[in-house]
């Protein structure tokens, strides 16, 4: 067998972020052969995420970039454990792989996996970071949103956040204001035209059969199903909501109070305990 160097070890922690104790086990079963003993680590990386998968990677950051005010990205990396979520090393590799996306200007999830990062892809590093840390680690969101005007907030505990697009420049103080009430209040979609038609027709039903509970004549189910899901639209588009900062008037009354032409036209949110 091959002798193991302190500085072949080093060297292969830099590489790969792995344990001291796992780089010197990987070359000695590679016999020092720092090529293999790298594939060894990226091994038993999924050897980990494979034992793990059916725990539930609950935990990590949600990072943004917003690029040129234009185009807005926004991932999360997951993990098991608030520990682990909060560490130097994990924040590191979720900015790592934003950055490579604002990068390549990357479009969608699959597109961003399949990555190459020198030999290895996104999918490496994410299957790698579960062996540095033990844990599960998954990639569950990426977006990305490109509009004349880009917004973009994340929530203290960094595990939600949104992006918005505006049809134009506004200040500073709305987007924020707009960005913010968005992750908090999770609104369904912009508006009535933009919310998915699943989300209408199953509101009209979950109506429909409150109204029938109710003992509502049969033919004024319809009616008061409708009724209900203009409320519905009302209290979780973004547009119609009741603005956080002032309820007396709605999100899209507040930003056409400031500017009279402004439009939210794009609108992306993601949330780890949703």
């Amino acid at each position: 067998m091959a002798e193991i160097t302190l500085a072949e070890i080093a060297k292969l922690r830099k590489m790969t972020m792995a344990g001291m104790m796992d780089c010197k086990k990987a070359l000695e079963e590679a016999n020092g052969d720092m090529d293999r003993a790298v594939e060894i680590i990226r091994e038993k990386g999924k050897l980990v995420a494979s034992k793990r998968a059916d725990r539930n990677a609950t935990e990590g950051v949600v990072v943004t970039r917003v690029v040129n005010g234009t185009k807005a990205y926004m991932l999360c990396l997951a993990c098991e454990t608030d520990f682990v979520a909060k560490t130097e090393g994990f924040v590191a590799t979720a900015n790592e792989i934003i950055d490579i996306a604002v990068k390549n200007d990357i479009a969608d999830m699959a597109t961003l996996m399949d990555t190459k990062v020198g030999e290895r892809t996104i999918a490496d590093m994410v299957s790698e970071k579960s062996g540095q840390t033990g844990e599960k680690v998954e990639l569950p969101f990426y977006g990305r949103i490109e509009a004349p005007f880009c917004a973009e907030y994340v929530h203290i505990n960094h595990k939600l956040g949104a992006l918005i697009g505006f049809n134009k420049e506004v200040p500073t103080e709305l987007a924020h204001d707009v960005t913010m009430q968005a992750t908090a209040m999770a609104p369904v979609s912009i508006d009535a035209d933009s919310c998915p038609k699943e989300i209408l027709e199953k509101e009209h039903e979950i109506g429909r059969e409150q109204a029938r509970l109710e003992g509502k004549p049969e033919a004024m189910l319809d009616k008061i199903a409708d009724g209900k899901v203009q409320k519905f639209l009302k209290e979780n588009t973004l547009w119609n909501q009741a603005f956080v900062k002032n309820p007396k008037e709605s999100v899209g009354q507040h930003i056409q109070s400031i500017d009279k032409d402004a439009k939210v036209v794009a609108y992306m949110r993601f949330s780890l305990n949703d």
